[in-house]
């Protein structure tokens, strides 16, 4: 990664600002975007300690003018694009019913859209590079996932849109990856969104027994210089996704036996 300009989206805290400290230290310089400016600062601070060339841009890349200014902002500062890491994207924690459905919008908005603004603006840059495209899901991508509707379709629409991307992209030589981090010790769940739109606070899962955001920028950094096509985290993500591929009705049962043991308020 010596040398090389990599802008992630959502960079300002748990796996993006992960994935910023562990890519810098690989040599790499690294592009940053974030809606908190407080935020960005303290994550440019501690790009700065590293010693990494770095860039902060305020910018929210569910709005399609700021997503083309971060990557023009990227390239004017670096000269290039060779990795863009769609890593922005909010979560849910409602039932279908009782969720507005602005809740719904606002996921697709920065999940989806939010990724394929940055695509399309970032992709002339990493085509003449033979760069990176990775796109941040979850196993939700994979296996729809009841409390999450929003979020399970932003994350299908995602690999949807990457695989088709990727294919499209074979001849041109570019490395397209789809990464599934499973249960990350990771602020999303705190700024879940709730069935009326406002965050839902503390997160009602065990922080401690997840896989950490620091481990999961190490594996993220390993698979793009691998040019990996996929990476699934986690056993139980692993698990997952093979269950449904294999046994879909059991996975069905599975999902909604685990989903009520962790979210017992829902009764469902």
């Amino acid at each position: 990664m010596r040398d090389k300009v990599v802008l992630i989206t959502g960079g300002t805290s748990g796996i993006g600002r992960a994935t910023a400290l562990e890519f810098g230290r690989a040599g790499a310089k690294v592009a940053i975007t974030g809606r908190n400016e407080a935020r960005l600062a303290e994550t440019a601070a501690e790009l700065a300690a590293l010693g990494v060339a770095h860039l902060a841009i305020r910018a929210d890349v569910g709005v399609e003018a700021d997503s083309a200014r971060a990557v023009a902002e990227t390239v004017a500062a670096f000269g290039g694009l060779d990795v863009l890491i769609n890593n922005a994207g909010i979560s849910m924690r409602a039932l279908f019913r009782d969720a507005d459905l602005d809740v719904i919008r606002q996921l697709m908005q920065t999940n989806f859209f939010g990724t394929l603004y940055a695509t399309k603006f970032a992709l002339p840059y990493v085509t003449a590079s033979k760069g990176s495209i990775v796109g941040i899901s979850s196993i939700a991508g994979y296996r729809g996932l009841p409390g999450r509707t929003g979020y399970s379709a932003s994350k299908f629409a995602m690999h949807g849109f990457l695989e088709a991307l990727r294919t499209e992209l074979l001849p041109q030589g570019v490395h397209v990856l789809l990464a599934c981090p499973g249960f990350t010790a990771s602020n999303i769940r705190n700024v879940a969104l709730a069935a009326d739109g406002k965050a839902q606070g503390e997160s009602p899962r065990d922080e401690g027994a997840m896989m950490s955001s620091e481990e999961v920028a190490r594996h993220l950094l390993s698979a793009v210089q691998q040019r990996r096509r996929d990476l699934v985290l986690t056993s139980q993500g692993k698990l997952t996704v093979w269950l449904n591929r294999l046994l879909p009705g059991l996975a069905d049962k599975l999902v909604l036996k685990h989903f009520r043991k962790e979210e017992p308020d829902f009764k469902l």
